[in-house]
């Protein structure tokens, strides 16, 4: 089976500033209250402030609990007076650097992104962000939200720039957890089709295994065996099975859901971003390179702005945890304010659409399904 295109469903339209108009979008106006881990992250909480100060010029409807060093971040809130009464400072002592062992972080009980996993586990947020310590934060996560019931190991999935009319595709898992076996992928795909379902608008999603090749024979073992597992289970999932694709079909219109390990993943995603930035300072290398090429960059200005939007991983930035009892948005260590407030406003998008409750309904419904299925 090899992937080929074809339309299913209604897809969402991409915005100037290359973000997703879904059906999450259509529900701004609810009002949501987010969690920030303000610790976290390489450019530190002048940053995350900036990312936070964004988003609340542009979303009147969403409030923030910011969770790091009171003395660090007051002023930085302070200078704001749009943020004075739109966020809540919860001071903490504690914090997950990006070296510490997740066996570490998830015992202490002092940090800024224990703090925000637990206002969302306690009810006073409806989602998480942070920029801090993947394994860390997947690790407390799990402990302090718990898993969905029926899901082995949560994944990470991330939107993907692509040539589908909705201009992304989900890809998971990007770095979770490097090992996944069948059983594994399998809640994978379920996962990632109801993220693409719910998240952006796509009725009957096409679901495809990362593989090294779309040849039947080809891949490892546990991969041939989520092969049979994920096709037999798209009834279920409400999604379509494409079958293998390669790593050429990320980007593609051929599928909306690639499934793989996070290994695997996460080796693609960085690979991408790199690739993007590398192809936007050849770009502009090249444009200065004489006379006559500053003269037709002036001419291609505009073209080269809506390019470099689309493939900006700034403006797509935050990977969700997926599987979890709560909504968790990872956003990437090196972001800056725009890659922040990208983050925080598909938070708010995930937490206004009630996604985690509708993915662990999904999740159950399909378990359920499985048990009452006849094994042959």
């Amino acid at each position: 089976m090899s992937a080929t295109p074809s339309k299913t469903g209604s897809n969402p339209s991409v915005s100037t500033d290359g973000s997703v108009k879904g059906r999450l979008a259509v529900r701004a106006g609810i009002k949501v209250t987010l969690a920030i881990d303000a610790m976290g992250g390489d450019r530190g909480p002048s940053a995350v402030v900036a990312g936070i100060s964004r988003s609340a010029k542009k979303n009147p409807h969403v409030h923030f609990i910011v969770f790091g060093d009171a003395e660090v971040l007051e002023p930085l809130i302070e200078r704001r007076r749009w943020l004075r009464d739109r966020v809540t400072l919860r001071g903490t002592t504690g914090v997950v650097t990006m070296d510490e062992k997740p066996s570490q972080a998830m015992r202490r009980a002092d940090t800024s992104m224990r703090g925000a996993i637990d206002a969302v586990r306690d009810g006073e947020a409806q989602a998480i962000v942070s920029c801090g310590n993947t394994g860390a934060m997947m690790a407390t996560a799990m402990i302090r939200l718990r898993r969905i019931e029926g899901v082995n190991r949560p994944a990470i999935a991330c939107l993907w720039p692509s040539r589908n009319e909705g201009g992304f595709n989900v890809m998971l898992d990007v770095g979770a957890d490097i090992r996944a076996d069948a059983r594994d992928l399998l809640q994978y795909a379920m996962m990632g089709a109801s993220y693409a379902r719910n998240g952006l608008g796509i009725d009957n999603p096409r679901v495809g295994l990362l593989n090294v090749g779309t040849e039947e024979h080809k891949g490892r073992a546990e991969i041939k065996e989520a092969q049979d597992l994920i096709d037999q289970a798209s009834g279920i999932g409400s999604y379509k099975y494409v079958g293998f694709v390669e790593g050429g079909h990320i980007p593609s219109a051929d599928v909306d859901v690639i499934v793989t390990d996070g290994f695997t993943g996460n080796v693609a995603l960085k690979t991408g971003e790199g690739t993007a930035r590398l192809v936007g300072d050849l770009l502009k290398e090249a444009f200065k390179a004489t006379p006559l090429s500053r003269i037709a960059a002036l001419l291609a200005l505009t073209s080269m702005r809506r390019l470099q939007k689309r493939i900006d991983p700034r403006r797509v930035n935050g990977g969700v945890f997926l599987g979890l009892r709560g909504t968790v948005v990872k956003s990437h260590g090196s972001a800056d304010a725009t890659g922040i407030s990208s983050a925080i406003k598909l938070a708010y998008e995930l937490a206004a659409s009630g996604f985690t409750d509708r993915l662990a309904a999904r999740v159950a419904s399909a378990a359920a399904s499985a048990q009452t299925t006849p094994q042959e």
